[in-house]
């Protein structure tokens, strides 16, 4: 008896193996990749298996797998994932809290999200739904979009758009601890569009912003302002040397309030083809706030902390001062400040540079320690740098821009001390 039970025992196990064996399989088959079809591998347990991600999709979305997906959490890079199947709405609901959003084009550091939920309907081959984002607060509204994607067997294209929503809000989702929201008043209202391609992870961003003000960061207390780089160089704004500084840092300097979407969106897009931050987009305004308050590091809370003081500043000082903390504040590789600039690299007064030599400066600015280290190693700055610089000054005759354009063609300044030092100018 005890031998009959065995054998039934060993022949039940052997069923079960049997139909647990044909089961993985027939999913295996299921969700296998066809030729050409994007793909990824899927982890399970000790096995790897690769799943064609629009097979999946379309298994995910359709009624009679969709349901069986309701209450399941899936712990990807991201955050956890809760699933909800919606019947009346035939819609499957995603919910990410918290949420981590990779987003190279503006830093290594992801996107931190309190809660986002998306939910997606599929029609064929087309994607549609809406998502949320929630702030950390549950007394303030989030923001509110929709979306939609067109599935083909190689990639998924997304287009989402954010209904229009104060400033404000979109701090309290995207920036969610800043300190500066406890006592910054903030103004105006924002939307935009997002346009995703997968799996290449191709981004594009289109924000529309208006009326944004700023008060009560404290950035009025820099009209007074002494800076620790040394006196002061007290020039204008028709001076070489800012004239130069404009046109190579922020030629819209006199236009934009703080911000300039246009190399904003420029920014982005080039930091996005290229997978890192490689071009920053600030304007001279967001400059002098990271350099007197935000610091340098490359991350999107960082940027939103310098866009509200960028903003606070153009309101409470002007352009005009602005202009002068910048010049008086900006990096220059071994010194800081345009005085100790000009008299370090050139032994004389800011106000009294050359206009090439004014020129060399500004060119320096985009990589300012770069810039020293290959004057000083080479004897020259980057010719084509220095030549878009010169092209880019405005508010001065054809005449003086030819001269100009020559001379910075010629001209190669010796590093400080490897000649004798001429006197420098009184």
């Amino acid at each position: 008896m005890n031998k009959g039970l065995r054998l039934l025992l060993w022949g039940l196990l052997a069923l079960l193996l049997t139909a647990a064996v044909a089961a993985v399989a027939v999913v295996r088959i299921a969700i296998a990749p066809a030729k050409d079809e994007w793909a990824v591998d899927w982890r399970v347990g000790p096995f790897t298996v690769p799943v064609g991600v629009p097979t999946v999709l379309r298994l995910a979305t359709s009624s009679w797998i969709a349901p069986r997906l309701d209450g399941r959490r899936l712990q990807t890079t991201q955050g956890p994932i809760d699933l909800h199947w919606d019947a009346p709405r035939t819609q499957l609901a995603l919910r990410c809290a918290p949420c981590r959003l990779g987003l190279a084009a503006m830093g290594s550091q992801p996107l931190q999200l309190t809660e986002l939920r998306l939910t997606a309907r599929r029609d064929v081959d087309v994607l549609r739904g809406e998502l949320d984002a929630v702030p950390a607060r549950a007394s303030t509204e989030g923001l509110h979009g929709r979306w939609q994607g067109r599935l083909t067997q190689r990639d998924l294209h997304i287009d989402a758009s954010f209904d229009e929503a104060p400033i404000a809000r979109w701090y309290a989702v995207l920036a969610t601890g800043l300190p500066e929201l406890e006592r910054a008043r903030i103004g105006g209202t924002a939307s935009g569009r997002l346009q995703v391609q997968l799996p290449t992870g191709t981004l594009g961003l289109q924000p529309r912003i208006s009326g944004f003000t700023v008060e009560g960061l404290g950035t009025e207390a820099l009209l007074n302002a002494r800076s620790q780089c040394g006196p002061s160089a007290q020039l204008k704004a028709d001076s070489w040397l800012a004239r130069a500084v404009i046109a190579a840092e922020d030629q819209r300097f006199f236009q934009h309030p703080g911000f300039d979407l246009v190399e904003l969106q420029a920014a982005f897009d080039r930091n996005q083809h290229k997978g890192a931050v490689e071009r920053g987009g600030s304007t001279l305004t967001q400059q002098l706030a990271k350099v007197l308050v935000t610091g340098s590091e490359r991350s999107l809370q960082r940027k939103l902390r310098e866009l509200l003081y960028a903003v606070d500043m153009e309101q409470q000082l002007g352009k005009a001062r602005i202009l002068q903390l910048y010049l008086d504040h900006a990096p220059w590789g071994r010194v800081c400040g345009a005085e100790a600039a000009a008299r370090f690299y050139f032994g004389r007064p800011a106000a009294r540079l050359e206009p090439a030599q004014a020129v060399w400066l500004a060119a320096m600015l985009h990589a300012p320690s770069a810039a020293a280290e290959r004057w000083q190693r080479e004897g020259s700055l980057d010719p084509q740098r220095v030549q878009w610089v010169a092209e880019g000054i405005r508010g001065i005759s054809r005449g003086q821009r030819e001269a100009l354009l020559r001379s910075v063609a010629q001209v190669r300044y010796p590093w400080p001390g490897s000649q004798p030092p001429s006197p420098p100018a009184r």
